[in-house]
């Protein structure tokens, strides 16, 4: 592998992971901005405006970008958290000047009336269909416990009165504040010849404003709260505790991830064994999310009603013991995410999320032999580092019951 970084005048960072023996190419532009850089206003516009990336440039239709999406065979989709809007595609070697045109060209939208009024009726669809969701809703009402009014626990998707007030000059003062050159990063990972990504970014970007944008990233220090929400038609009982935990540049993620391993992966972890092997539970986990100066780690477990507070006090109970686990354990939690860590690496477009993200939070490339050896390298002293910063005794509970 062969890793490279450029700057363009206008400020668009350009990164590239080139690996000879890829049969495919990935791209994607990261976009540092998401819900977090949203206010009450105008809430739910960075998955909005992801919508509209696709319904037209001054170039080309929506449709012209199916079709051109097509005739290149690209594998292509976006996404919007609360920290980052991310537009991706993975095509053939041989299609990469074609991708990184179209891609490039959907990053100028039109943002057309017509297609804004269509497009919210989608989005405000959505919204209803996701209400509908049990962990979704239970999910979203523990984020806004724990983050209050901190921005980091912004929706989203955004209301259905947000989004229906919102209007297409709101969105277009959004874009132009946030879509500027100096807060993108164009990541790609495959096979392709960095000297034609660096001539055709030129090309297609170096005209793009280079305005500049910032974040604000406050301290969060949680405060224990307890919530019950209710929800007609639902037969099971969900629960949701979070604490905090390391944010996206701190070292000891790291020692999060094989821990919450330990403690709450899919299998042959404390609350596989504790809640789902003696069919307390039909699904339970633990699981940690590092973000812009903040983080958390929170669990989940899903029971009958009559079942959700034992299973709740078992999650907790699991939570606050995270010290209390052996030297078999650990290994195992090691060699799980090392695997995982080694399968994703063979994919092109598994690297292109990796390193992309890695850049946009901490402007650093990592090998996946370096990866790897992060990983390996987490033993107790750092898991108690960790424990002494974050002891995981959930800060708040939040329990979704049928009506």
């Amino acid at each position: 592998m062969k890793f490279s970084q450029h700057t363009l005048k206008n400020g668009l960072t350009i990164i590239g992971e080139q690996r000879e023996s890829a049969v495919s190419v990935a791209l994607g532009f990261f976009v540092r901005t998401g819900a977090r850089d949203e206010n009450s206003e105008i809430s739910g516009v960075s998955h909005f405006l992801e919508h509209m990336m696709f319904k037209g440039t001054s170039k080309r239709s929506a449709l012209d970008i199916t079709y051109e999406m097509g005739g290149i065979g690209a594998q292509a989709n976006a996404y919007t958290s609360e920290e980052n809007t991310v537009y991706y595609m993975a095509v053939l070697p041989e299609y990469f000047k074609n991708a990184l045109e179209l891609l490039s060209d959907m990053m100028r939208p039109s943002l057309a009336q017509e297609e804004f009024d269509v497009e919210k009726k989608v989005i405000l669809e959505e919204i209803a269909l996701y209400q509908d969701r049990p962990s979704f809703l239970l999910f979203e009402a523990a984020l806004k416990e724990y983050f209050d009014s901190h921005p980091a626990g912004s929706s989203v998707l955004g209301t259905i009165d947000s989004v229906s007030a919102l209007t297409s000059e709101q969105m277009r003062a959004y874009f132009d504040k946030r879509y500027t050159a100096k807060n993108i990063v164009l990541t790609v990972s495959g096979n392709f010849d960095w000297n034609e990504l660096t001539t055709l970014a030129e090309e297609y970007c170096g005209s793009w404003p280079a305005v500049e944008t910032s974040r604000d990233t406050p301290a969060h220090t949680p405060k224990e709260k307890t919530r019950i929400i209710r929800k007609k038609d639902i037969q099971r009982a969900h629960q949701c505790l979070i604490t905090s935990g390391p944010a996206a540049k701190d070292h000891e993620r790291y020692a999060a991830e094989v821990l919450t391993c330990i403690l709450g992966d899919s299998s042959g972890s404390h609350t596989y064994w504790k809640l789902i092997d003696k069919g307390i539970a039909d699904a339970a986990s633990i699981d940690t999310d590092d973000l812009d100066g903040t983080g958390m780690v929170y669990g989940y477990v899903s029971a009958t009603p009559e079942r959700i507070e034992e299973a709740g006090e078992i999650l907790a109970g699991v939570m606050r013991a995270a010290k209390d686990f052996t030297d078999a354990e650990l290994e195992r939690a090691l060699t799980k995410l090392g695997t995982r860590l080694v399968l994703q690496g063979e994919s092109s477009m598994r690297r292109l999320m990796a390193i992309g993200v890695d850049w946009i939070y901490r402007q650093e490339y990592v090998p996946l032999k370096e990866e790897l050896q992060r990983i390996k390298a987490v033993g107790r002293t750092d898991i108690a580092s960790l424990l002494a910063k974050h002891d995981l005794s959930p800060k708040v509970s939040v329990t979704l019951l049928p009506e």
